[in-house]
């Protein structure tokens, strides 16, 4: 299966709660907003408004799922979907749940 990294720019958008109407259309077409290595626990948020995505589908049928989200919100959007290649890094990101020591 192929991963998707997806990010969405409302615009004009005047409070969160347009952001809030964005993650849960995108949460129902299967996007979330996390991510982590392979193999390891520690789960990471990412940067708000981006999006992952994992299936066995082409670049712009994800593009297609991203923009039938966005309309729910009522605002005009940007989309650009990037397909992950090889190992993703990031720096920084706010972690969801740390890793399990023991």
């Amino acid at each position: 299966m192929a991963l998707f990294t997806t990010r969405v720019e409302l615009h004009n958008a005047k409070t969160s709660e347009d952001y809030d109407t964005l993650h849960k259309a995108m949460e129902k077409e299967g996007f979330w907003r996390t991510i982590q290595l392979s193999g390891e626990t520690t789960v990471y948020h990412l940067p708000t408004a981006e999006y992952n995505y994992s299936g066995k589908v082409e670049t712009s049928a994800v593009l297609e799922l991203a923009k039938k989200a966005a309309t729910k919100t009522g605002k005009t959007f940007s989309v650009l979907v990037t397909k992950a290649d090889g190992r993703r890094y990031w720096y920084n990101l706010p972690v969801v749940k740390k890793a399990v020591t023991s």
